[in-house]
């Protein structure tokens, strides 16, 4: 599914719905952000449409006549890709296609791109082709034939078979070995994730919007030489290092791919792996570019995805990076005074290090309270919360009761303490 050939510069038109809840200036930011996305994959934008509905139209997403002024433009423009800013369905990316006589795209499939030109390890390109398999999957309309089967034989092709049912079942097929491999991965991520535990150090896991700083963040703290580059999904895989803090505490801090509003849920899924730092982190560092104009928006994308990976209610610090990058300093400042208990740093020149580095200490000064909880089993919330952001340590039951001892950070240790038995 990777694609390792030298790429030909597309020549590609923009296509943004503003449809009822969505502001302008929303879609505006969507739009410079997926002009940024095909530059990225290496697109050559020629232009950029828009079309205000209530809602989508069902054959071509922004209604025929759109569509035929599109279909214009690419010829005018000798365009060779269309991209929208949406997910489109298999339906409506075929009739595109027809209409305008040119590749048809969306953002989900445009950031898939990116990541296949990114993957660099093993586990990253499994990852990537089981994204791209399971999103194109429905979409098949007899383009899979290349694919040559690694199982079935004599007897396993039915009488009259169709060659797309054929294509379907060997992407299906071809799926489950992917899953079947990813699953090793995770099994040996586990061990070595134990292998970490056993030290007793503090987990931190940097997340934040793609390109805000985080692995120029974890190069500066730890004097790491992980790449970092000032474009989009700079690195995939996830990197972690030790660091010391002044007090002579140990913690771990993980680089984790960074997010993205829109961000495909096929990638959330096949990144499952690699996201599971984030889910078992003792402490998130969320990284903003605070220099971004809709860095605010950015956040919000952050937080929806920590929601989707269930890692919410975490011990979170915010550290507001590249001041550097600012044209008034005072951004900084009120910034700070908006969000207390964040920080502002430069990755790139070290300013605010010695606060980020305080803050750490500050944070992880409690970091693993070991607490018995008596929670009854009806309580399911609090059991909930209990196993997402807490370590779990043993677990037994007395009737309706369930007993628990685990670790667990001075903030969920206030919320359970109508549950707490003794710390012991």
């Amino acid at each position: 599914m990777i694609d390792s050939k030298p790429r030909v510069t597309e020549k590609a038109i923009l296509v943004g719905l503003e449809q009822h809840g969505t502001s302008h200036w929303e879609l505006q930011d969507s739009l410079t952000e997926l002009q940024l996305l095909a530059t990225t994959a290496g697109a050559q934008v020629a232009g950029t449409v828009v079309q205000k509905l209530e809602k989508p139209t069902a054959p071509y997403f922004i209604g025929k006549g759109k569509a035929e002024e599109i279909a214009r433009q690419c010829q005018a423009l000798n365009a060779t890709s269309v991209i929208f800013d949406d997910e489109l369905s298999p339906a409506q990316g075929r009739n595109l296609e027809e209409m305008t006589g040119c590749k048809v795209l969306d953002r989900t499939q445009l950031i898939l791109d990116i990541f296949a030109q990114r993957a660099r390890t093993r586990e990253g390109r499994l990852q990537i082709e089981l994204a791209q398999l399971q999103y194109l999957l429905p979409r098949l309309t007899r383009m899979w034939t290349h694919l040559s089967r690694q199982s079935g034989g004599i007897g396993t092709r039915g009488p009259g078979e169709t060659q797309l049912e054929v294509d379907r079942r060997r992407v299906q097929e071809r799926i489950s070995r992917l899953e079947r491999d990813l699953r090793d991965v995770r099994r040996n991520r586990t061990v070595q994730r134990e292998g970490r535990l056993r030290h007793n150090w503090p987990l931190t896991a940097l997340v934040g919007y793609t390109n805000a700083g985080k692995s120029s963040l974890l190069n500066r703290l730890t004097g790491s030489t992980v790449l970092a580059e000032n474009k989009l999904f700079a690195t995939l895989d996830p990197t972690t290092r030790q660091f010391v803090l002044p007090n002579r505490q140990k913690m771990l801090l993980t680089d984790t791919v960074g997010f993205i509003r829109k961000l495909p849920h096929t990638v959330i899924e096949a990144f499952k792996a690699t996201l599971e730092e984030v889910r078992l982190a003792d402490l998130l560092i969320h990284v903003v570019d605070l220099s971004h104009p809709a860095f605010h928006e950015q956040m919000e994308a952050v937080d929806a995805t920590i929601r989707e990976l269930e890692a919410q209610g975490k011990q979170t610090l915010l550290v507001f990076n590249k001041i550097d990058a600012l044209a008034d300093p005072a951004i900084a400042a009120a910034t700070i005074a908006r969000y207390p208990g964040s920080v502002a740093v430069s990755a790139r020149t070290g300013e605010g290090m010695q606060t980020l580095i305080e803050e750490f200490e500050i944070r992880l000064s409690a970091w693993r309270m070991r607490v018995e909880f008596h929670i009854p089993v009806s309580e399911s919330a609090a059991l909930a919360e209990l196993h997402r952001v807490g370590h779990v340590l043993s677990t037994a039951y007395e009737g309706d009761t369930a007993i628990i001892t685990a670790h667990v950070p001075p903030e969920l240790k206030g919320r359970l303490a109508v549950f707490e038995a003794v710390a012991v």
